[in-house]
């Protein structure tokens, strides 16, 4: 026969591992609506960026990921990303407001990288 404590325990222990069982699948859950959400967002700036460049051809994907790269090895030396991601092209009349967002994955994790226009070529506007 059990005795009370031990009962008591037993409960404590099967509700703890009732709510760790409901974290992780809300959080697999999460990860994978997330994921979807950001291949809806990539697939979007590419379109925008098929735009873009087809009234500007400053708006060349090859220009952004060199100044992309640039950016983080200036700001992270020595780190290794994945390739950019694309995520928003913020194409303005003109080429001064220009602003084109961008996601790079390292092991420590992401970093957004925001790029705006100067003349022909691409500088870092924000790195977080």
């Amino acid at each position: 026969m059990l005795s009370s404590l031990a009962i008591v325990l037993l409960a404590v222990a099967g509700l703890l591992a009732l709510l760790f069982l409901g974290g992780f699948a809300y959080s697999a859950r999460r990860a994978r609506r997330d994921r979807a959400s950001g291949v809806h967002h990539i697939e979007a700036a590419d379109r925008a960026l098929e735009r873009a460049r087809a009234t500007d051809r400053g708006w060349d994907r090859a220009r952004l990921d060199r100044a992309a790269r640039a950016a983080l090895d200036a700001e992270h030396p020595g780190r290794i990303y994945d390739e950019p991601q694309l995520v928003l092209v913020d194409d303005r009349p003109g080429v001064s407001e220009d602003r084109a967002h961008l996601v790079a994955t390292s092991e420590e994790g992401e970093s957004r990288i925001v790029l705006r226009r100067r003349n022909d070529d691409w500088e870092l506007e924000t790195l977080d």
